[in-house]
């Protein structure tokens, strides 16, 4: 018996360009403890780690002539080398040369004839610390049976927690006959599958997308669709396959503080802190910026599903151990309007304006529930945004909300998490957040060619919400 790629994940692996690479990435910061972390001890603590992430010791297999989708199988020349790494910048190393290291690591895609996954140990950065950059594909990480390599390395203390010892016995790769006998016998019984080969073979992308949006696992519907097309936006052009990278760092009180004075959530703030930058992007580029311009997000969001029909007091508590799932929302955020309340007041009013049988999972739960942590609901977000139409939105706006207490690889102190989303077809640029002991992470991905003004993003997201907390005095 093999395992097959589902319908959604077969979508992703055929559809990977250069220009697009399907895979997540996440940037990590620590501080370097008094024994210091080197390459050996991040190899070996991966290596222990391994067995909680088995995914990541097999490879794709595609089966001869596209008979039947791809299918798992171990990695029997599996080198754990190869997929750690080691790199360094010339001392002090500033935040930019971090990024646009890490720029580079993203533009690469990932070697197929391997399990679909890299990580740099990058050292030399200014202050005597160091970073962990991963990427993983999208095939590897679906929120539910799949989780990230980032998961399984950190830890609560500066201890590493201890796992039993794993012997791992690769098992033997199926000949070819065997993956094309078990290819005939699933077109006998599943004769639908034949559609799906069909599209890949003549590349019909829309319907392979299609059908991967009905297969979509722990994904609920999305909550609002517009009425009509995203407005027209230099984010929305034909991509290439190099990428620029910006990070930014603000003070999750500010958040709350403007939270508690205009009673909004989160997630509110942070649209409208968005909106406030964009808006002064597009002014800085001399692009019109009316009273009625909008910039159309899609926002993928935590939710509970409830039950139709039964009474708000009779659903199951928004605390139960039950995984969420994650939805969208499309908001127009006004880059149009001057007055940063008001911009708010208009992002909290689209925001609460949710139908459908949904609940929004508080960020405090999100992160007390097991296994679910931010590089996850990065992937799943990117899963959900993959799925729909490119000319529904002008961006992707992702917020995964971390635990907010230190957290610790090898004894490191993890002191900044930024994520890296991957660029969708003809979409210029995605924003990820993470919050994460008292602070507000941005990474932004970029096209190499589009946004050759990525770097003013990040202090012109401080601005942003300086300009809120102002208003609030």
């Amino acid at each position: 018996m093999v395992s097959r790629l589902d319908g959604q994940d077969a979508a992703f692996y055929y559809l990977e360009t250069a220009a697009t690479p399907a895979h997540i990435g996440s940037l990590a910061i620590f501080e370097t403890p008094k024994g210091g972390v080197d390459y050996e001890d991040l190899l070996a603590l991966v290596d222990a780690r391994l067995a909680l992430v088995p995914r990541y010791r097999q490879k794709v297999r595609e089966v001869a002539r596209g008979l039947a989708r791809p299918v798992w199988v171990d990695d029997l020349d599996f080198d754990l080398t190869y997929h750690v790494r080691r790199s360094a910048l010339p001392k002090p190393g500033s935040t930019e040369q971090l990024t646009d290291l890490v720029a580079r690591l993203s533009s690469r895609l990932l070697d197929r004839r391997r399990p679909l996954w890299e990580m740099y140990l990058i050292e030399g950065l200014e202050g005597g610390r160091f970073a962990i950059f991963t990427k993983s594909h999208q095939v590897l990480v679906d929120g539910v049976a799949g989780r990230e390599i980032d998961q399984v390395v950190l830890d609560p203390t500066p201890t590493p927690r201890q796992l039993p010892e794993e012997m791992w016995m690769p098992r033997p790769e199926p000949g070819t006959s065997s993956l094309l006998l078990g290819a005939a016998a699933e077109l006998v019984t599943s004769p639908g599958e034949g559609v799906e080969l069909v599209r890949h073979a003549v590349g019909d992308v829309a319907g392979m997308l299609g059908r991967a949006t009905k297969l979509v696992t722990g994904v609920a519907s999305i909550l609002r669709s517009a009425t009509n097309s995203a407005p027209a936006s230099p984010l929305n052009v034909q991509v290439s396959n190099s990428r620029r990278c910006a990070v930014a760092t603000t003070r999750l009180a500010d958040y709350r503080a403007i939270r508690a004075r205009y009673r909004c959530s989160i997630n509110d703030v942070i649209l409208t802190v968005m909106t406030g930058a964009l808006r002064n992007w597009l002014i800085s580029r001399g692009e019109p910026v009316q009273a009625s311009s909008t910039i159309r997000v899609l926002v993928p969001i935590s939710v509970y599903s409830t039950e139709p029909g039964v009474p708000d007091e009779e659903q199951p508590p928004a605390e139960s151990p039950a995984r969420p799932e994650v939805s969208s929302v499309l908001v127009d955020l006004p880059v149009g309007e001057l007055n940063p309340v008001v911009r708010l007041s208009q992002v909290a009013h689209a925001m609460g304006n949710e139908p459908g049988p949904v609940r929004q999972v508080a960020a405090s739960s999100l992160v007390r529930l097991s296994g679910f942590a931010p590089p996850t609901m990065h992937a799943m977000s990117a899963r959900v945004a993959s799925t729909m139409s490119r000319r529904a939105f002008n961006l992707v706006i992702t917020n995964a909300p971390g635990p907010q207490m230190p957290l610790y690889v090898a004894g490191a102190k993890m002191v900044e998490i930024y994520p890296v989303a991957p660029l969708l077809r003809n979409q210029a640029l995605t924003v990820g957040l993470t919050s994460y002991d008292g602070k507000v992470f941005y990474g932004m991905n970029g096209d190499r060619d589009a946004m050759p003004d990525l770097d003013l993003f990040p202090e012109l997201i401080r601005e942003s919400v300086e300009e809120l907390l102002d208003a609030c005095g």
